[in-house]
């Protein structure tokens, strides 16, 4: 699981065809990237009832992923819930919504990614669903798929295509690697970049 984070968010995005990352709606609130696989919370706007029963399904190091049915204003996690969280310890939490108590979840030295946050709290009445298919930040997220977050952004490793999208962000890595040690030498340019150009008609 660790060579995913090593890989980064924007690497492991050029695996996957630039595709498979949330939108840019949804940032790191504490500065702390994350790595881990989902625990999925489908919950209704206004209510984190299900969030909250995450916090017992989660086991150490996987990360909670939350759909709040495009509510940005009412949060569904803030420094009581994250104090239970770091004490597990999951390894983060993103949500499709608000958070609140930031200061107090840096205190706690918790990733914690969202779309907004406010000061408002939620109801606890349901309904709400588990380990269900949801859309976050635009991708689809599975339970158990990975979740890999950072400054650039989050992503989205599918379970399924993990060892694949491992071997193809090594390529990334290995290529990229390659053309900084060419930069280095004097070779500050890429020559297709010129090449694209003509065939274009922009250059001779």
């Amino acid at each position: 699981m660790s060579r995913f984070g090593v890989m980064g968010s924007s690497r492991l995005a050029d695996a996957m065809g630039r595709f498979s990352f949330m939108d840019a709606g949804i940032v790191s609130r504490t500065g702390l990237a994350l790595c881990g696989t989902a625990v999925t919370v489908n919950a209704r706007p206004a209510d984190n009832l299900m969030a909250h029963k995450a916090l017992q399904v989660a086991g150490e190091g996987e990360i909670i992923v939350v759909s709040t049915g495009g509510n940005t204003s009412s949060a569904v996690f803030g420094e009581l819930m994250c104090t239970t969280a770091a004490a597990i310890p999951l390894g983060g939490i993103v949500v499709d919504g608000a958070i609140r108590d930031i200061d107090g979840i840096k205190r706690l030295a918790f990733p914690a990614f969202s779309r907004s946050v406010s000061p408002g709290a939620c109801d606890k009445d349901g309904p709400g669903e588990i380990n269900v298919p949801i859309s976050c930040g635009g991708v689809v997220v599975m339970p158990g798929d990975i979740i890999v977050g950072d400054g650039d952004g989050v992503v989205v490793v599918p379970r399924d295509a993990a060892t694949e999208v491992l071997a193809l962000a090594d390529a990334v890595f290995v290529r990229e690697e390659k053309r900084i040690l060419e930069i280095r030498g004097g070779d500050l340019f890429k020559s297709e970049i010129d090449e694209a150009l003509r065939k274009k008609g922009v250059i001779k």
